[in-house]
């Protein structure tokens, strides 16, 4: 009885788990785009906010250093 040799050698087919990989990326990477639009949105909404709260006290605390009469 003779056996066949096949040299070691074995192929496998992986390509469902390579689709499978490529769609993960795919969503994770749209999922990250989503949430980073998010924050740049939110981030630009306190940046405003901060801007507004500096420029009412700069006026009155330049107010407080203006001089009357020529004090």
């Amino acid at each position: 009885m003779s056996t066949r040799d096949t040299g070691g050698q074995r192929r496998e087919t992986r390509r469902s788990d390579e689709d499978e990989q490529v769609e993960e990326t795919a969503d994770s990477a749209a999922s990250v785009a989503e949430r980073k639009a998010k924050l740049d949105d939110d981030i630009d909404a306190i940046l405003d906010e901060i801007d507004e709260v500096v420029e009412s006290n700069a006026e009155d605390f330049v107010r407080g250093f203006v001089q009357k009469g020529g004090q």
